[in-house]
C-alpha cells in the first residue's frame, strides 16, 4: 500500500462509522488513549456480561484512520471473551481494513489499547469489593520505565537538540530550565508538551502565553506514572490530577531533568 493510500474498508468505516456513542451500568467500562500532540483522543465503552463483550461503543476524535481502526475493533471485539478481545492486536486491526499507510499505523495502536484499557478497568474494578474505591499507591520514587529506557527515549539532561528533530517530546517541569529546553525544542519538533502537576495559575499569565506564542502545549495538574515501549520508549501513562483519571500518551522522547 503507497503511504497514502487508504483501502476502500477504511473510508467505508471513516465515513459510516460502526458503534458510536458511550454506554452506562456498573457492568460498563471505559477505555480513555489519546495523544493530544497529534490531537486523536478515543473513548472505548464496553458492557461485560458472563466474561464476554456483550455490548460496544466509541466516541474519537481525530484522522479518518483513527475514526476508522475505532470502528472497525468494535466490530472485531463484540461478543468476544475478555481474553480474546485483549490478544486483538495493531496489525489485526490493519488487516481487517486491508492495510494502513504505514504512518497511520499508530492510529490502530491507539484503537487497541483503548480497547485493552476498558477491559482492564473493567477487571480491576471486578477485584474490589462493590462500592469500595481501591486505595491509591504511594508513588513511587522513580518512574516505572524510566531507568529501562534511558538513552533509549528517556533523558535526564539534553545537550544536542538535533537528534530530537521532528520527534514527538514530553518534558516534565522542574522549573525555569524545563521551560527554557521546551522552548528551544520547539525550532526541532512542532510536538512538544511539557508537563506539570502544578495548576494552570500557578504558572502566571505571561509564562503560559509566552509558551503557547511559542509552540509548547501545556498539561497542567498532571503527573506520568510509567513510561512504556519495546526497545524504545513509544508511550506514557498520565495520571490527571484533576480528574483523578488515567490515560496513554503516544511519544518519542521523555526528558526529565
Amino acid at each position: 500500500m503507497k503511504s497514502t493510500q487508504y483501502s476502500e474498508k477504511v473510508l467505508d468505516h471513516f465515513r459510516n462509522p460502526r458503534n458510536v456513542g458511550t454506554l452506562e451500568g456498573d457492568d460498563v467500562s471505559v477505555g480513555r488513549v489519546g495523544n493530544p500532540v497529534c490531537g486523536d483522543v478515543m473513548e472505548m465503552y464496553i458492557k461485560v456480561k458472563d466474561n464476554r463483550i456483550q455490548d460496544i461503543k466509541l466516541k474519537t476524535f481525530g484522522c479518518g484512520s483513527a475514526i476508522a481502526t475505532a470502528s472497525m475493533i468494535t466490530e472485531m471485539a463484540k461478543g468476544k471473551t475478555l481474553e480474546e478481545a485483549l490478544k486483538i492486536s495493531r496489525q489485526d486491526v490493519a488487516d481487517e481494513l486491508d492495510g494502513l499507510p504505514p504512518v497511520k499505523m499508530h492510529c490502530s495502536n491507539l484503537a487497541a489499547d483503548a480497547l485493552r484499557d476498558a477491559i482492564n478497568k473493567f477487571l480491576d474494578q471486578k477485584e474490589a469489593p462493590v462500592g469500595e474505591k481501591q486505595p491509591q499507591a504511594s508513588p513511587p520514587e522513580k518512574i516505572p520505565g524510566q531507568g529501562k529506557f534511558l538513552g533509549k527515549g528517556v533523558y535526564n539532561q539534553v545537550t544536542e537538540l538535533s537528534p530530537l528533530k521532528d520527534k514527538r517530546i514530553l518534558i516534565s517541569y522542574q522549573g525555569v530550565e524545563s521551560v527554557q529546553l521546551a522552548k528551544k525544542l520547539t525550532a526541532q519538533t512542532p510536538r512538544v508538551v511539557l508537563l506539570t502537576n502544578k495548576k494552570e495559575d500557578a504558572f502566571g499569565i505571561e509564562l503560559k502565553n509566552e509558551l503557547i506564542s511559542s509552540g509548547v502545549k501545556l498539561l497542567f495538574e498532571s503527573e506520568i506514572l510509567e513510561i512504556k515501549g519495546f526497545e524504545e520508549v513509544e508511550k506514557v501513562r498520565i495520571h490527571d490530577l484533576n480528574e483523578d483519571d488515567e490515560y496513554e500518551l503516544f511519544v518519542d522522547s521523555v526528558i526529565i531533568p
